[in-house]
Formats: C-alpha cells, structure tokens, sequence
C-alpha cells in the first residue's frame, strides 16, 4: 500500500471512530453534515486495497446507524458500492467480510435500501457471508438478511439463492445467540404468509426462475425456529409460570430466555407491528417467536426498551397480547412469553408515569 492509500486508511479509521457507538453518539450526524464526507467513504469502497476498503466500510456501516446518513449514504451509490464489495469479499479478511456485511445491515434498515440491495444482487453474497465460520461475520450477515426478509420480493430472492439452509444453520449451530436469533427471526418474516403472493408471481429476472421447494423449506424454517425457542425454554420454569401468578415465576422464565445483546437492536414501528401480527398467525411456531421478540425488545433496562414499548402501545399491542397468553390452543412458550411482554409494558408504564 503506498502512502496515498495509507493516508485514506488512516482517515477513513478516524471517521469510524468518530462515528463508533451508533444512535448514541452525536458525532454520526456531525460527520455526515460534513461536506463531501459521505461520498468520498463511498469511492474508498471502490479503492484496489482491502486494508482501505475495511476502514471505509466500518466508517459508513456506523456512519449508517443516523437516519439521514443512510440515506445519503444511499444517494452517494453507497448500496451498489457495498454490494460490489461483498460480491469480491468471499476470499477476503473476516475484518473486511464482517465490515462490508455490517455497511450492509445499517444501510438495510430503511427499507427502500433494502429493496436496492436485493435488487443490485446484495443477496446472495450476503447469504454466503452468512455460512462463514467466523462469529462476528456470520452475526452481521445475519443482521442483514434479517432487514432484507421483511421485505417479500427480498424474502422469496433468499429463498431462491439457497438462504434457507444457511439460515437454519445458524439458527441452530451458530456459537452466537444473536446470529441464532437474528437467524430464526429472518425464517419468521419469510415464512409468516407475506412473501406468499410473491412466490406465485415470482421476482427473478431470468427466463428460467430456480426451482424453489417452498414447502419443503417452509418445513425445514419452521422445524428449526421451534428448536430455537425450545433451547431459552426451561420446561420446569415454565410449568411453574403457568401454575402461578407470583411475579418471580415469570421473572426466572426471562432471564433463561433472555439474550442480553438484543436489547441494542431497534425495531421500527412497522416491525414492532409485524410482530403483534404474527402472534395471530396459525402456526403456533411463529406465534412463539413473535412472543419471544417481544420479550428481547421489551425488558427493563434494553436501550430501546421505551421505544418498542411506546410503539407497542400505538398499536394497542396489549389486548392482542392478553388473547395471545390467554388462548387455550396456543403453546405454553406463547403463552408465557406473551405475559412477560405484559408485565415489561406495566413496568414501563409504572416507570414513566413516577
């Protein structure tokens, strides 16, 4: 690397650190306002060395987490940038793979960028990222497939690219609970009925689509979301929550199940609503894993507890809920966890209102 290259390393190191800590630092938006800022990170993603493409990618993926970043980011041709990049990552450093699938996931989390990315090709690398053997690489990725399934058209184009058997692989060999359950989450989204109508029309632009067995995989999804749910379940906890109203039951119940790096996640409101939604579905998998979403995004203490709960309450999530932890065919996982996540609502709304 010569020292032209060197210094944009250097330089694109320091914007990432300025911008480091997401939603909670206020040099995201300041580095974002600076003239030019944003675009020239998004030509170092085109640079010839990967060590200047990793810094440029870790800059814009926290650059990302500022709401009109990722737009900017996106105008600037941000998504066809990364796409490119992690097309060419798959020999590449878990560094530079974990940064490109991380730029990625934070750009994802507006949903017109989420279209872009599943329509400029950003699928399939990131599925191949997915099966990689590093932790921090494989969670990202995951991440990322995550906010591409709660779009249909995306949903049905993981499916087609193989994502099912990847995602189920981390949903149940995966040594971090995150990427498990951004994994089984991911499942979720696709196989709750909305990517349904797309499937029958299909969105691939090839004259031959690939052969899709959505049964099949529909079978396989839901099988190992189930497990997923059954591995936070403690059948004696359980039992002893379902006998009892006393506070302590529930209270052991949570923190078997709780995945303490979920309380960072932040869900918009159309993904808290999703989630109310499928605790109606007719699959009683699906209606446990909604519950247990809840649950990770609502206990006391998670940084964006508050928000989910306030979005929660726009949607009159509590009688939804009631029905949900009351309804005699639904699963004891449901049913508990339904409960929690209206003992965590109570508990914030006796929080705010002192």
């Amino acid at each position: 690397m010569d020292i032209w290259q060197r210094v944009c390393s250097y330089a694109a190191r320091a914007l990432a650190n300025l911008a480091a800590h997401g939603d909670s630092n206020s040099n995201n938006a300041a580095v974002g306002q600076e003239a030019g800022a944003l675009e020239a990170l998004v030509q170092l993603i085109r640079s010839p060395h990967d060590g200047v493409r990793q810094e440029a990618a870790g800059a814009l993926w926290n650059l990302s987490f500022d709401d009109r970043n990722r737009e900017a980011i996106a105008a600037a041709g941000g998504v066809e940038a990364l796409v490119t990049l992690a097309q060419s990552c798959s020999n590449a450093s878990p560094g530079l793979q974990e940064r490109a699938a991380g730029a990625l996931w934070g750009l994802s989390v507006s949903e017109a960028n989420s279209i872009a990315i599943g329509r400029e090709g950003g699928v399939a690398p990131l599925i191949a990222l997915a099966r990689s053997d590093v932790e921090d690489v494989h969670e990202t990725a995951a991440g990322a497939l995550w906010n591409l399934a709660f779009n249909p058209g995306n949903a049905f184009r993981i499916v087609e690219e193989g994502g099912v058997p990847a995602l189920v692989h981390l949903c149940s060999s995966s040594i971090s609970k995150m990427a498990r359950f951004m994994a089984a989450l991911a499942l979720a989204y696709m196989f709750d009925g909305r990517m349904d109508g797309v499937a029958v029309v299909g969105t691939s632009s090839e004259s031959n689509s690939k052969s899709v067995n959505l049964d099949g995989a529909r079978r396989m999804a839901l099988k190992n979301i189930e497990a997923f749910i059954l591995a936070f379940s403690d059948p004696q906890a359980f039992s002893a929550a379902a006998a009892s109203s006393v506070p302590a039951a529930l209270t052991q119940v949570t923190e078997s199940a709780r995945i303490h790096e979920a309380g960072h996640l932040r869900c918009s409101g159309a993904e808290i609503g999703r989630f109310v939604t499928m605790l109606r579905n007719s699959s009683s998998i699906l209606k446990a894993c909604a519950a247990f979403a809840l649950l990770q995004f609502t206990i006391p203490g998670g940084r964006h507890a508050q928000h989910h709960v306030r979005l929660l309450q726009n949607t009159g999530a509590s009688r939804i809920l009631r029905a949900a932890a009351a309804a005699a065919t639904a699963p004891i996982e449901a049913k508990i966890f339904a409960r929690i996540v209206l003992r965590n609502l109570e508990h914030h709304q006796i929080e705010s209102s002192t």
